[in-house]
């Protein structure tokens, strides 16, 4: 496959045994199969869908549609028609602002960041959509919000607002979608945490912007493996195929990295370990924006 600008938000849709994943600058949403040619793992290319916007994340929907989050806004997308869910409240202050990473909770309601495309300390916010399309703001203050994965067992947050280069934990109540103040899980030196991926025994898998690797921390932070991807703007990650045995990592093709070697492609290795399902988001009691 050709390689995008901004490959970013990889997952894995166990009821179409498909990949999904975005290319934020074109607003791509990109669908492949995984499969072995010769022994060597590659992704083959089944559809492309380009929105009006930038988009930076798509997640799989309990009715069998998509939920994509595009610029200021979150839609859903059964088959090519997306409907828009909400609005996200940005300030209308001059900054430059969009989604970023977006993940589903493990009681089925969208986590969705923000950024600012300057860098502009302290402007972005982390949102969550209920079920019933509510929006509710849960932090502020935010420069990059990235990451976004929980534990097995649904009680820990992991989350990273990347420019402070560390990963922290939060204690995670599902029965509301709240939680609170969190505490330092791991930190990065010579890059930025970005997306993340939890295994099924709890290790935390982050890809780590600008330092070309995905590296792997047991539940209590120490650090435990790292691939070395190759491009430097390593970008997020999950666990594909049908065990979930196949990690799959985005990368990207952004400035000066643009001439690197495979800048902007994606990679597949098999690290030891599988992945946890999905959670798909609860769209089945969705009231879209038009009230429909």
């Amino acid at each position: 496959m050709p390689p995008g600008r901004l490959c970013e938000g990889p997952v894995w849709d166990p009821d179409t045994e498909m990949l999904l994943w975005v290319d934020i600058r074109s607003g791509d949403i990109h669908s492949a199969t995984l499969a072995s040619f010769d022994g060597t793992l590659d992704l083959v290319d089944q559809s492309t869908m380009r929105l009006d916007g930038p988009v930076s994340a798509v997640l799989p929907c309990t009715s069998g549609a998509l939920l994509a989050t595009v610029g200021d806004r979150i839609v859903r997308i059964a088959g090519r028609t997306a409907t828009p869910v909400a609005t996200l409240p940005m300030p209308d202050d001059g900054v430059r602002r969009r989604t970023n990473d977006a993940k589903v909770d493990p009681a089925g309601r969208l986590l969705a960041g923000t950024m600012s495309e300057d860098g502009v300390k302290g402007s972005a916010a982390l949102y969550r959509l209920d079920p019933d399309g509510s929006l509710t703001t849960l932090r502020h203050g935010v420069t990059i919000s990235n990451g976004l994965g929980w534990s097995p067992d649904g009680a820990t947050l992991y989350y990273a607002d990347s420019p402070t280069r560390r990963v922290d934990a939060f204690e995670y109540d599902t029965a509301t979608g709240t939680f609170g103040p969190g505490r330092p899980f791991a930190a990065f030196f010579d890059g930025e945490p970005d997306g993340l991926t939890v295994d099924a025994n709890g290790w935390v898998w982050v890809a780590v912007w600008g330092a070309g690797e995905v590296r792997a921390f047991d539940p209590s932070g120490h650090p435990r493996a790292v691939v070395e991807v190759g491009p430097s703007q390593v970008s997020s990650c999950t666990f594909a195929g049908p065990r979930l045995d196949v990690l799959v990592i985005t990368t990207a093709a952004e400035d000066e990295a643009a001439t690197e070697p495979d800048a902007g492609r994606l990679f597949t290795c098999k690290p030891g370990t599988v992945g946890l399902p999905v959670t798909p988001y609860a769209d089945t009691r969705l009231v879209h924006a038009d009230g429909s």
